[in-house]
């Protein structure tokens, strides 16, 4: 029977709660003291975030073609506890769901008008438009996915084949050797388990913006810290609720919902949108994404201010899930080879993101600077973010039922992922976890859910979208470090696999 892991459990929690309590007592002196680490962290720290994930992107390809790809995760007798539309599902919906629905249409608005300095193109100009969709398949694609799969597919090895604890330290089982987990592996799981946190409150609160923005615009509701607050406490109590009932049930159910809405949404804004402009606008994005793949990864030739606030903010953000998520990943992955791993969660949950921002980010570039159907830059500026999708809904029939519909999908999405995260925190926080016992105690996903929501609700009632990026960094930089040491172990096996696994 599972039991709480107080070496784990503690210390992330009594500093996080006591970091909390302070941000309520004196903002804006917290705000500042945040501010300054997010800044010391860009300055000194921005180039590693960059050649770190591309570092990881290099790996899984060379992985995918490497003896080890062909290694079945669990050994050769294991069988599946998913089925393949049920994998593609959960990782589509647990991992940057949330953020393909904020960002999508919004995101390109930033590029298109306020390009970066350095790369020799004029805002508002057709050289931008392309800019700013080769940006958004950058930021949301393979690369981030990478980051996920390399430390998911690290995990599941770990823990199947190399019948490791389940620990964040068993991940780097090929550079220290089996050791009993003790002082070494509760420091990085309950770091990591900080790490989440604030990557959790980062993306709850472009969750809770994106329900923000629903309400206003259908509801006549204006934002508000109160707004804000109500809003975090119902998403919280449903990922909750949704955790509580078990690893396939709340999760399998609602990332099936999702993935379907994801579909059926995409391919109405393709039919009635601008068709024929996506198609030429999104080859022409996809050579440009292609031909600066290398140095805009390492933010060569930007400037470093706009690398620091997208870029660099991107890679802390999945860096922050990136631990804990493995977790959950590596869980549900037995029964399927190395390769299959690869293909779903890097491949084709990049595929399905390019064809998503080829759709969205696309229509909101033709509104806005192509077509002048709806000046949407003046949307984002009045409302922020959260109002753009709304407005690019508006220019297309059957209007109101499709913001509902997306405000439905934004709010499941959420839930979704933040409900397979809280069971692997939960997890990671108890002792006796097993293949054969794989629940915590559901009090630990009450603390860790509820949590969540009041950082996440302090951040963006106090600093809005600034308040999501430094929430990000913050997390992300000491995942950073274990990430970048779990894909050193994976070398080390892909050198000599052999010695670790029956190829």
């Amino acid at each position: 029977m599972p039991k709480i892991k107080l070496p784990v459990f503690l210390p992330p929690a009594l500093l996080l709660l006591a970091s909390t309590i302070y941000s309520l007592y004196d903002p804006a002196d917290f705000l500042v003291k945040v501010k300054a680490a997010n800044d010391w962290i860009l300055y000194h720290f921005g180039w590693l975030f960059s050649s770190g994930t591309l570092f990881f992107f290099l790996l899984c390809i060379w992985i995918y073609f490497s003896p080890l790809a062909k290694v079945k995760i669990g050994g050769k007798d294991a069988q599946p506890m998913l089925t393949r539309w049920q994998w593609f599902s959960i990782t589509l919906c647990t991992t940057i769901a949330i953020g393909i629905l904020f960002w999508a249409t919004a995101e390109p608005l930033y590029h298109l008008h306020t390009p970066p300095g350095g790369i020799g193109v004029k805002a508002e100009s057709p050289e931008a438009a392309r800019f700013a969709l080769s940006t958004m398949f950058l930021h949301w694609t393979f690369t981030p996915y990478s980051i996920y799969t390399v430390a998911g597919l690290m995990f599941a090895i770990a823990y199947y084949n190399l019948k490791q604890p389940f620990s964040l330290g068993s991940m780097l089982y090929p550079l220290i050797g089996a050791r009993k987990p003790g002082v070494w592996s509760h420091t990085i799981d309950a770091v990591c388990l900080y790490s989440l946190v604030a990557g959790m409150a980062a993306s709850l609160g472009a969750g809770i913006l994106t329900v923000a923005g629903g309400m206003e615009r259908f509801f006549g509701i204006q934002d508000s810290p109160t707004l804000l607050f109500l809003i975090a406490l119902v998403i919280v109590f449903s990922f909750i609720v949704s955790a509580i009932t078990g690893l396939f049930n709340g999760i399998r159910i609602l990332s099936n919902i999702n993935t379907y809405a994801f579909f059926v949404l995409a391919l109405f804004v393709l039919f009635f949108g601008p068709t024929r402009f996506l198609f030429a606008y999104g080859a022409e994005s996809m050579a440009d994404y292609a031909r600066t793949f290398f140095p805009r990864s390492l933010s060569l030739g930007v400037d470093k201010s706009w690398a620091d606030s997208w870029t660099v903010f991107y890679w802390a953000n999945w860096l922050a899930w990136t631990p804990v998520t493995a977790l959950f990943l590596g869980r549900v992955a037995i029964g399927y080879t190395v390769r299959d791993f690869i293909n779903y969660n890097l491949v084709l949950p990049s595929l399905f993101s390019i064809v998503w921002m080829l759709i969205f980010s696309g229509s909101a570039v033709y509104m806005d600077f192509v077509g002048h159907t709806a000046n949407l830059y003046s949307t984002l500026q009045k409302q922020g973010p959260e109002g753009v999708i709304y407005a690019v809904l508006d220019q297309l029939p059957l209007a109101q039922l499709t913001g509902l519909a997306f405000l439905s999908t934004a709010f499941l999405s959420y839930v979704a992922g933040a409900d397979a995260n809280t069971s692997a925190m939960s997890s990671l926080s108890s002792t006796g976890i097993s293949p054969e016992s794989p629940e915590a105690p559901i009090w630990i996903k009450i603390v860790w859910g509820s949590l969540v929501g009041l950082i996440a609700w302090v951040m963006i009632a106090n600093a809005g979208i600034d308040g999501i990026k430094m929430a990000s960094t913050l997390g992300g930089f000491p995942a950073l470090f274990l990430v970048l040491a779990v894909a050193l172990g994976l070398v080390k096996i892909l050198l000599k696999p052999g010695k670790y696994l029956e190829i």
